[in-house]
C-alpha cells in the first residue's frame, strides 16, 4: 500500500506543471541519448573550426594537452552517463584540432616564387584541356638561383599556340612568370591562399615561351599509381573530345574524368543559373550510378549462366565488383572529397548489403565525415564538402522520416502509381537536396537557382539513365579502340543537358545575386540542419527557426563602405545602391567580381577622377600623383594609390603602403567615425599568411612628405 501511494503521488507530482516539463524534456534528452554516436563527427568538425578562427597560432603541444586532458575526463565520467558523453564530445573536439594542427605543422613550407620571369624546370604531374589552352600542374621546380626543388606544386597555364605534347611524368623546362597564391579579395572572403597552403600548391603563372620537354616519362622507371591515374585521365579526356568536340565533349570529359576545366564559362555558367552544375562535379550521384550499372549488369548476366547462379553468390559477387568499380572511378576523378564521402558510404552500404543490414542510415553517413575530416581536416571549410554532406544528410534523414510510410504507399504496385511515387520522390529530393545546400551555395557563391527543381527533374534521370552508362560502356571500349561506339550517343546525352541548363537558366531571375552571408549565419543554418536531420525526437523542431534565422542573416549584416584592393590600384565606394568604383590602369577585375558578387550583385559605376582628387561623400580619392595641399584634415577619409605623407591628419587614411602590408582593407563609415580592417588584422599570423612584406634594404618604402 506504502508503495502504490508513493508511485501515486510521484505521478501527480510528475503532472504538475512546474515539474512537468523538466521532466519532459528530460525523457527526450535520454532518448537523444541514442543517438550520440551522429555527434561526434560533428565534434570534431567543430575542433578544426576553432583551429581555423583563430588569428594567432597555437602552441604545438596545446592540442596534444587539450587531447590528454579530454581523455583523462572521459575515463573519470565513464561511469556518469551524461557527462561521458560530454566529456567524449570534447574529446572528439579536440582530436579534430589536434589534427588539424598537425596537418598545418607537416605541411611543405611555403617559399617566395620568383618577381620576374625564369626558365623554369619541374616534372609534370597533371595535364588539363582548357577551352583555348592547357593547364599543368608541377613539382620539384627548379630554376636558376635555387639549389633544391621547390617543396610546393605550381600550377602553370600554356600558351595558346603552344602544341608540343606534354604528359604526366615528364620532365619539362619552359619560360615562366610565376606568382603566389592571392589573398581574400576582402577581409571575410574566401582564403585563396588557406586553400592553396593545404593543397600543397605554391603558386600559378603563364608560359612565356615554348615548353620543353626534357626527359619524357617513358625514358625514367614506371612510376605510381597516382601517374598511373594522371596518364589515364589525360588519355581519356583526349579521346572523349576527339569523338564529341564542343562544350559537349568537355562535359562529357568531365563526367568521366572529373576535369571542368574544359568547359566553357559561358556553359558554366548555365549549368550553375540552373542548378545542374553538381552534375558536372562527380560526388555521390556518379559513383552510385556506376556503381549501381555494375551491379545490375554483372548480376544479370551470372543469373543467365545456370552454372554460376546455383553454385556462386552472384548477388555478393556483383556487389563487390560494383563498389571496386566505384574505388577505381575514385581514382580516375582524382579523389576528390565529394568522392571520397561517397565511396566510403558506397562501402558501407556494400557491407551492411553483405550482412543483411539496413544499408542507409545517418550512422553511416556520420562513419563516412569522421573518416574524411580525419584523413583531410582542412575539407571542412570547403564548399565541396559542406554541400555534400549537407544533402546526403537531408536526404538520409527525410528517407528516415518516410519509411514507415513507404510500405502503405507501395502497397497496391501499379505503373501509374509508381510513375507517380517516381515523380514524387524526384522532386521531393531536388527539394530537399536544394534546400540543405542553400545556405552554403548562398554564403560561398552568392547565387541562387530558383528552377533547379525544374532543371534537375529533366537533367538528372538523362544522366542516370543514358548518359553515364554510354560512358562506362566507352571506357570498356577504350582498349579496342572502339569508344567512339559510345562516346558519340553519350556527346548527344551532354549536349541535350547543355540545353535543358541553358533553356532553364534564361528564364527570368533564374539565378539572383544574394548578399554575402555572415559567418555567424552559416553557422546558424548549420546548427539548424544539424538539429533537423540528427535529433530524433520532437527537439528537431528547434532546428527550423535557427535555419531560417541563418538564411535571413544577410539582411542583419552590415557590409563595408569603402573596400580597397591588396594593391591599392583598385577603390569602391557604396553609396545610392551602387559600388562607385575607381581603377587604376592595368589593375585585374578579379576583386571588383568578387566585391560586386558579395554586394549581391549591385551596379558598378566607375569613378573618373580628374586631378588632383575626386571626393563621393566623406571619402577622397587620390588616384595618381601627390596629394594636393590642404585635403589632409578637410576629410574624414582619404585613399590614395600612392603612399601619402605621414603628417596627414585625417581621420582615416589608406595609402599603397598600407595594403602593402597589410593587404585588402574594408572601412564602415559610422556616426562615431570610420572602423576599418585589414586582411592581416581579420586573419592574424597564420602559417597560410604570408609575412609582412619587406624590401631588400629591411626598410619600408618611404612615404611622401
Amino acid at each position: 500500500m506504502v508503495a502504490l501511494a508513493a508511485r501515486s503521488v510521484s505521478r501527480a507530482l510528475l503532472r504538475w506543471p512546474p515539474l512537468a516539463v523538466p521532466a519532459r524534456m528530460s525523457a527526450l534528452l535520454a532518448e537523444e541519448a541514442r543517438g550520440f554516436a551522429l555527434w561526434l563527427p560533428v565534434a570534431f568538425g567543430a575542433g578544426i573550426a576553432a583551429y581555423l578562427a583563430l588569428t594567432t597560432e597555437p602552441n604545438d603541444w596545446a592540442a596534444l594537452l587539450a587531447s590528454a586532458f579530454s581523455l583523462a575526463l572521459l575515463g573519470a565520467c565513464w561511469r556518469l552517463g551524461g557527462l561521458r558523453r560530454m566529456a567524449g564530445l570534447l574529446l572528439a573536439a579536440s582530436l579534430g584540432f589536434a589534427a588539424i594542427h598537425a596537418r598545418a605543422m607537416l605541411a611543405p613550407p611555403v617559399e617566395p616564387l620568383p618577381a620576374r620571369a625564369v626558365v623554369l624546370e619541374a616534372q609534370v604531374v597533371s595535364v588539363e584541356a582548357l577551352p583555348q589552352a592547357r593547364r599543368l600542374t608541377l613539382a620539384d621546380a627548379m630554376w636558376e638561383g635555387r639549389d633544391q626543388p621547390l617543396p610546393r606544386t605550381l600550377r602553370l597555364r600554356l600558351r595558346t599556340t603552344d602544341s608540343v605534347e606534354v604528359q604526366p611524368g615528364d620532365r619539362i623546362r619552359v619560360r615562366a612568370l610565376l606568382r603566389p597564391p592571392s589573398a581574400p579579395a576582402e577581409p571575410g572572403a574566401f582564403d585563396f591562399q588557406r586553400a592553396a597552403f593545404f593543397a600543397g600548391q605554391g603558386g600559378f603563372g603563364f608560359a612565356l615561351g615554348q615548353v620543353e620537354v626534357t626527359r619524357p616519362r617513358a625514358d625514367e622507371a614506371e612510376g605510381g599509381i597516382g601517374t598511373w591515374f594522371a596518364r589515364l585521365r589525360a588519355e581519356v579526356v583526349a579521346r572523349t573530345r576527339a569523338a564529341v568536340p564542343g562544350d559537349a565533349g568537355a562535359v562529357a570529359a568531365a563526367l568521366l574524368t572529373g576535369q571542368q576545366a574544359g568547359i566553357s564559362a559561358e556553359a558554366q555558367a548555365a549549368m550553375r543559373d540552373s542548378g545542374l552544375s553538381h552534375l558536372l562535379s562527380v560526388s555521390g550521384l556518379h559513383v552510385s550510378i556506376v556503381m549501381g550499372t555494375l551491379f545490375v549488369a554483372l548480376r544479370f548476366l551470372l543469373a543467365l549462366w545456370e552454372w554460376a547462379a546455383l553454385r556462386l553468390p552472384i548477388k555478393a559477387i556483383a556487389l563487390v565488383a560494383g563498389f571496386l568499380a566505384g574505388v577505381f572511378y575514385m581514382g580516375l576523378t582524382g579523389s576528390q572529397v565529394p568522392m571520397q564521402r561517397s565511396v566510403l558510404m558506397a562501402g558501407l552500404v556494400v557491407a551492411a548489403l553483405l550482412a543483411g543490414r539496413n544499408p542507409i542510415s545517418l550512422r553511416a553517413l556520420a562513419l563516412a565525415a569522421l573518416v574524411v575530416l580525419a584523413l583531410s581536416p582542412d575539407a571542412l571549410v570547403s564548399a565541396s564538402f559542406q554541400m555534400s554532406f549537407a544533402a546526403v544528410a537531408a536526404l538520409v534523414a527525410g528517407f528516415e522520416a518516410l519509411r514507415g510510410h513507404l510500405p502503405r504507399w507501395l502497397a497496391h504496385p501499379g505503373f501509374g502509381r509508381r510513375a507517380l511515387m517516381w515523380l514524387i520522390g524526384l522532386i521531393a529530393t531536388s527539394v530537399l537536396a536544394g534546400l540543405a545546400t542553400a545556405p552554403y551555395a548562398a554564403f560561398h557563391f552568392q547565387r541562387a537557382s530558383l528552377y533547379g527543381v525544374v532543371a534537375n527533374a529533366l537533367a538528372v534521370p538523362l544522366t542516370g539513365v543514358f548518359v553515364m552508362p554510354a560512358g562506362m560502356v566507352a571506357m570498356l571500349l577504350m582498349p579496342l579502340g572502339l569508344d567512339w561506339f559510345a562516346l558519340v550517343p553519350m556527346g548527344w546525352g551532354c549536349a541535350l543537358v547543355l540545353e535543358i541548363g541553358r533553356a532553364v537558366a534564361a528564364w527570368p531571375g533564374a539565378a539572383p545575386f544574394l548578399p554575402a552571408m555572415p559567418g555567424w549565419g552559416l553557422l546558424l543554418c548549420t546548427a539548424g540542419l544539424l538539429a533537423l536531420c540528427l535529433l530524433r525526437t520532437r527537439l528537431r523542431l528547434l532546428g527550423a527557426p535557427l535555419f531560417v534565422a541563418g538564411m535571413v542573416s544577410p539582411t542583419f549584416h552590415v557590409p563595408p563602405d569603402l573596400l580597397v584592393s591588396a594593391d591599392a590600384g583598385l577603390i569602391a565606394i557604396r553609396q545610392g545602391g551602387a559600388l562607385h568604383v575607381a581603377q587604376a590602369q592595368g589593375t585585374s577585375r578579379f576583386a571588383l567580381e568578387a566585391w560586386q558578387r558579395r554586394a549581391g550583385g549591385i551596379s558598378i559605376e566607375k569613378l573618373a577622377c580628374t586631378e588632383p582628387f575626386c571626393r563621393v561623400g566623406d571619402v577622397a580619392l587620390v588616384p595618381r600623383g601627390p596629394m594636393p595641399p590642404g585635403l589632409c584634415g578637410s576629410v574624414p577619409v582619404i585613399v590614395s594609390h600612392e603612399p601619402l605623407r605621414r603628417n596627414c591628419r585625417a581621420s582615416l587614411a589608406i595609402d599603397r603602403f598600407d595594403v602593402w602590408r597589410n593587404g585588402p582593407h574594408a572601412v564602415w563609415l559610422t556616426g562615431e567615425g570610420p572602423v576599418m580592417i585589414s586582411d592581416r588584422a581579420a586573419r592574424g599570423d597564420r602559417p597560410w599568411v604570408p609575412p609582412r612584406p619587406r624590401p631588400r634594404n629591411a626598410d619600408p618604402p618611404a612615404r611622401v612628405e
